[in-house]
């Protein structure tokens, strides 16, 4: 495997290079680990009824953003 070397970019470049790449996978190059898979199965069996308690991310993220100024 060819070593790359990332240490000229920031931070936040390195993260944004990480996002790039994982996005580039296709979902069946990403396997699930069996407790993955069940806990995804877990979350859609109750996505319909955690809605009435959910948070619009519209007010998480001003809440996070005034939490962390």
């Amino acid at each position: 495997m060819t070593t790359i070397d990332f240490s000229h970019l920031s931070p936040e470049e390195r993260l944004d290079l990480i996002g790039e790449i994982w996005d580039s996978l296709e979902a069946e190059h990403v396997p699930l680990t069996p407790e993955q898979a069940a806990e995804i199965d877990r979350r859609l069996k109750t996505a319909d009824a955690d809605l009435a308690t959910s948070v619009p991310w519209e007010t998480l993220r001003a809440e996070l953003a005034n939490r962390y100024r």
